[in-house]
């Protein structure tokens, strides 16, 4: 069962009913006993990185969540903030990350890009893992962002695209994946990297 964290952020029904589409089951729930029993995890956001800091920390789901990814090994997922706050910090804001990967969020540098935000659909090009399988050519993925990740490992970086310049926009630190873009809106594409993650 893969359990789609509820900390009153994302577009937890469009997680869930594309993950149905491709024969998965999960819940949505921020209840402490049902994201124990869960196999994986996945973490959304939409909104600013504050806000959905203060969310996951004023639930106290940060706790638990460390427990199954870092004691128990669980597979787990972020979505755009969702993937953000697993960084060390934001441009964004002034709360802190996560911290569980080698990287910050950074603005795009409106020197070098056209517009902010980055929206629309845009080519990846994915590193081989089992997260990416069937997706390491002609892969594009929807994206509404300000934010990227920036990466001090690049051994974690497990995606790129192209906005003004390359930019990280998916990565991999052992059972921690995260992506910037929105699987759940990119159709075709967006169920293939969620059929993949069920099968890890």
């Amino acid at each position: 069962m893969v359990v789609i964290v509820d900390y009153g952020v994302g577009n937890l029904m469009a997680i869930q009913n594309i993950i149905k589409k491709v024969g998965g089951r999960s819940i949505i729930s921020s209840d402490l006993g049902i994201i124990k029993s869960a196999k994986k995890l996945i973490l959304p956001g939409v909104g600013s990185f504050d806000y959905c800091a203060n969310q996951l920390q004023h639930r106290g789901l940060i706790p638990i969540l460390e427990e199954q990814v870092f004691v128990h090994k669980k597979y787990i997922l972020g979505l755009c903030v969702g993937a953000q706050l697993m960084t060390k910090t934001s441009e964004e804001g002034k709360m802190s990350g996560l911290g569980w990967l080698r990287a910050s969020t950074r603005r795009f540098d409106r020197a070098h890009v056209p517009i902010i935000p980055h929206m629309g659909w845009a080519d990846v090009i994915f590193s081989k893992s089992d997260l990416t399988k069937d997706l390491e050519h002609d892969a594009r993925f929807y994206f509404v962002h300000s934010y990227h990740f920036v990466f001090e490992d690049q051994t974690q970086v497990l995606g790129t695209a192209k906005f003004g310049y390359e930019f990280a926009c998916a990565f991999q630190h052992e059972n921690i994946f995260g992506v910037q873009f929105h699987p759940e809106k990119s159709h075709r594409y967006g169920m293939v990297l969620f059929k993949n993650f069920i099968a890890l």
